[in-house]
């Protein structure tokens, strides 16, 4: 495949605002007002899905979505995604690593990569008379990667600094054993890469990892503060690059079971979940609900929690300092919910099981209208603001284009947590409280009940 350069030959400047402008003359003065756009979105014969919302902004965002998370790993190759991501900036066949760097920083742009267990997101950030020359990076660096095995080989020391400031964190600990311990496959797969591959990563891996993932139909545009023909031209004509779905990933199997990570810390971090529902349907909104009835962590920093039910529950149970909120996360076919405590030594185990009495509680109907009213209006308020920073608007549209193909606005999500029943959060409770239990915990176990003794 031969690199990209041939951005100088759109017709259309890309950071052209296109849509009509209305002018109002006063007598005091002339004002500009721009129309207000909706998020625009096209699936192409490739598969390739284009999304974008001309919000007129002087910085423009843009991003290419893969569904490559780290739940398509292989056993032959686990840690290829955690290497993937480090190498966001390494050679192509369009760029050197030198250029990719040097051109993006002159124009005072930024390119960056991120990974979930489903998706792999590479990311440029400029202003909108730079969009065309940060573009042409981006696409080399997502069709056109080289990966030459000493620049492979020189990501080892970085692949073993993230793992350590990773595991410096006992909450990324917990949540990456939760799910180790949680599922049999696919999505037991790590964010990291494991000890036995650091430095065996090959560029043959990453080469076949991206030969069999990286196809059209298994990625989505997303642009912010850019023209949607502009956006779905450099999509016909620079990212129809394979075609086909991939390699298809496995079904998510859900087990159950405990992992214990001892230490000298007299913090413990613990998470005790159930299998919950997938994301998209109307019983992953229950559970959300059920999240933020439950008491779903403060909303400022450094800030207390101390009108959620779980802290209330927790606090008649133990006098120490302690820290407790619901779990709740949703992948396309599975998803976890449970509790989440952090707490002294000594008192973990009284914490754990308060908290899960609070569950109990409200699984046998203890939640009244106004709790839920309450509830809802939390999880709105969540979901806003949420989109109001471009990141997560972009994370938004890349995630619900890639899986389904559709975007979502959220006054249509609005509706849906409306429609949420006390019986709905009631029968979410009880599908925790019923579920084959999961957990994980971190710290100063002495105290730490097992999973069958809670």
């Amino acid at each position: 495949m031969k690199g990209i350069r041939g951005f100088t030959q759109l017709s259309t400047r890309l950071y052209a605002a296109q849509a009509a402008r209305k002018v109002e003359t006063t007598r005091a003065a002339e004002h500009v007002k721009f129309q207000p756009q909706d998020v625009q979105l096209t699936r192409l014969p490739s598969g390739l899905v284009i999304a974008s919302l001309e919000n007129y902004s002087p910085v423009s965002k843009i991003g290419v979505f893969v569904k490559a998370g780290c739940r398509y790993e292989t056993p032959d190759n686990q840690g290829v995604t955690h290497v993937l991501r480090l190498a966001a900036n390494l050679t192509t066949k369009g760029a050197s690593a030198f250029r990719l760097c040097r051109g993006i920083e002159a124009v005072g742009g930024k390119l960056s990569a991120s990974l979930s267990r489903e998706n792999m997101m590479y990311t440029v950030d400029c202003l909108r008379d730079d969009i065309d020359t940060v573009m042409e990076y981006l696409i080399n660096v997502t069709t056109a990667p080289e990966f030459r095995p000493w620049e492979v080989s020189d990501l080892t020391p970085l692949v073993k600094i993230d793992k350590a400031q990773a595991g410096q964190s006992a909450q990324i600990a917990v949540v990456e054993s939760l799910h180790e311990a949680a599922y049999k496959n696919a999505l037991c797969n790590s964010l990291y890469c494991p000890d036995y591959m650091v430095g065996n990563v090959l560029s043959e891996h990453l080469h076949q990892f991206v030969q069999n993932n990286f196809t059209s139909a298994r990625m989505a545009l997303v642009g912010l503060g850019v023209d949607h023909n502009v956006l779905k031209q450099v999509g016909e004509q620079f990212l129809n690059i394979r075609s086909g779905a991939g390699t298809s990933g496995a079904q998510a199997r859900y087990r159950g079971g405990e992992l214990r990570l001892p230490s000298t810390s007299s913090l413990v971090h613990s998470a005790v979940v159930s299998e919950a529902a997938a994301s998209g349907t109307g019983e992953a909104v229950a559970f959300s609900v059920l999240q933020h009835l439950l008491g779903a962590g403060p909303r400022i920093k450094r800030g207390s929690n101390a009108t959620s039910k779980l802290v209330q529950g927790v606090a008649k149970a133990t006098a120490d300092p302690f820290d407790v909120s619901a779990f709740n996360v949703s992948y396309s076919d599975s998803g976890l919910f449970g509790i989440y405590t952090i707490s002294q030594a000594g008192s973990t185990g009284t914490a754990i099981k308060a908290a899960v009495a609070e569950v109990n509680a409200i699984s046998d109907g203890g939640v009244t209208a106004a709790d839920l009213t309450c509830a809802k209006a939390s999880l709105k308020s969540h979901l806003l603001m949420s989109l109001e920073t471009s990141d997560g608007l972009l994370e938004a549209m890349g995630t619900q284009a890639l899986a389904s193909g559709s975007y979502h606005s959220p006054e249509e999500f609005a509706k849906n947590i409306d429609n949420v029943s006390l019986t709905d959060v009631a029968n979410a409770a009880k599908k925790f409280v019923s579920g084959k239990k999961t957990m994980a915990s971190s710290g100063n176990l002495i105290k730490t009940p097992f999973i069958d003794e809670i």
